[in-house]
């Protein structure tokens, strides 16, 4: 006789158990649809991830494991504080943002965040530790690549808060790109520019797809120390050896100076030394030579120090031109002003390069004199034109080559323009980049600062020489 049903009475506690079934003997086909129901059941629901749930009912495991939140937007100052279990999107359009982690963890906390509009590189996010460590250290965590995702959960208070999940989901969308630190930063465009006015290190963290996006490589300026001017009628120091590249690949909306080359350094995942020529000290009165600047060196780059501007030889007539002449540097040091004599300037592109990183110096060309009247130098070199003669009649002094521009940084600036020479009661104007002027008493007026420019050549030993100014090395990349 079949049974029509069976109450909560009707079986023991513990009377059936699964030796009482063969297997496969309930199956569907021996159950109306919907016979066993929630309300037959003593348990009708489960609880997963500390949620409750019906059974029957669908489920989606991400969403009810993070709970994510609303978009929160940085404006740099508030700072928000995690909840375990939690999921951020953080969007960093126009600030950085700190996001503090649980002050309170015990293990399998975890804390899910997401960079929301692809900006962490340009604004950074910070992961706060709150007083745990992070990865086992007792730092906070910088996050400053594009499209960033991650999980951190907790463990113990040795490790802190481990990354469980670490995905850059931008980098299945689009090329990836450079990440470096190091110098002053600043950007342009989609462009990224480190600055260097002292020595410091590159240090690259992520390189970007190789060609034919040339992702991984960089664009650089680097410009040396500037040469100095002396005392007693000398010639004005060259610029620092000016070398610069934009490469091709890279489609850099920047206009470069005429001494670009074409092709950029290829980087990987290092540290790169750097080093920034100093100007050179300048010549005292009375009666010294000025110096030859210091060389910037970035990667396989070395710009040259700027050659010495000259004092004058004092042969007496007849005797070799064994004195006066311009130093060799980047650019060449102006040639002083000749008693007996003719002079010279430096030679420039010394070591050479091509294109050439500067011109030579100006000098004395004469014609010699019987008597010690020949006392107009020339001016030092600049990286995009010679330094003048000082020319005997009419009496004039030298002037210093002119330096060229570039925008690299995203505004053209003019760079490694040679010192002015000096005359008898004359002075040479120092050339455009940096040059200082000559001085036909007093002292000579410096290159400026992170130029590269050759100082000015001081005429009646009154003073001293101008000093050099010094260089500067320039890195661009594209970052997004």
């Amino acid at each position: 006789m079949a049974i029509n049903k069976v109450g909560t009475k009707g079986i023991k506690d513990g009377a059936i158990s699964a030796i009482d079934f063969a297997d496969n003997t309930i199956t569907s086909g021996k159950l109306v649809n919907s016979a066993i129901t929630n309300a037959l059941l003593s348990n009708s629901s489960i609880t997963l991830g500390g949620t409750s749930i019906a059974l029957g009912a669908s489920v989606s495991f991400t969403n009810n494991f993070v709970q994510w939140q609303s978009v929160i937007t940085a404006d740099g100052s508030t700072f928000n504080t995690a909840v375990a279990g939690k999921g951020y999107f953080i969007n960093t359009t126009s600030a950085v943002h700190t996001i503090n982690l649980p002050a309170s963890a015990s293990i399998g906390d975890f804390v899910a965040i997401k960079d929301y509009a692809g900006t962490f590189v340009t604004y950074n996010l910070t992961i706060g530790r709150n007083g745990h460590n992070i990865q086992g250290v007792a730092n906070d965590s910088l996050i400053s690549t594009n499209r960033a995702s991650l999980v951190l959960v907790y463990v113990d208070a040795t490790k802190g808060w481990l990354y469980w999940e670490e995905h850059n989901v931008g980098d299945l969308e689009n090329a990836g790109y450079i990440a470096a630190t190091g110098g002053t930063v600043t950007t342009s465009g989609d462009f990224k520019i480190h600055s260097f006015t002292g020595d410091g290190c590159f240090v690259v963290s992520c390189v970007g797809f190789p060609s034919p996006a040339g992702l991984d490589k960089i664009d650089y300026l680097v410009v040396a120390g500037g040469g100095s001017g002396g005392t007693n009628q000398s010639g004005g120091g060259g610029a620092g050896g000016y070398r610069e590249s934009k490469d091709s690949t890279l489609n850099s909306p920047h206009t470069a100076s005429p001494l670009a080359v074409t092709t950029g350094i290829t980087v990987t995942s290092t540290t790169y030394p750097v080093t920034v020529g100093g100007g050179a000290a300048p010549g005292t009165a009375p009666n010294a030579c000025g110096s030859a600047g210091s060389n910037s060196v970035f990667s396989t780059i070395t710009s040259a120090g700027g050659g010495k501007g000259t004092t004058v030889a004092t042969s007496a007539p007849g005797s070799p031109p064994t004195g006066g002449y311009g130093g060799a540097g980047g650019s060449g040091g102006g040639g002083s002003g000749a008693y007996y004599k003719i002079t010279a300037g430096g030679a420039g592109n010394t070591p050479p390069v091509s294109p050439p990183q500067g011109q030579p110096g100006g000098g004395n060309p004469g014609p010699a004199a019987s008597t010690p009247s020949n006392t107009q130098s020339g001016g030092g070199g600049g990286a995009g034109t010679a330094g003048s003669n000082g020319i005997v009649s009419p009496a004039t002094a030298g002037v210093g080559g002119n330096g060229v521009a570039s925008s690299i940084t995203g505004s053209s600036v003019t760079r490694a323009g040679g010192g002015g020479g000096s005359a008898s009661g004359l002075t040479g104007a120092g050339g455009t980049g940096g040059g200082g002027a000559g001085a036909a008493s007093g002292s000579a007026t410096a290159g400026t600062t992170n130029t590269g420019g050759g100082g000015g050549g001081q005429d009646d030993n009154s003073g001293n020489g101008g000093a050099g100014g010094s260089g500067i090395v320039i890195i661009r990349y594209k970052f997004q």
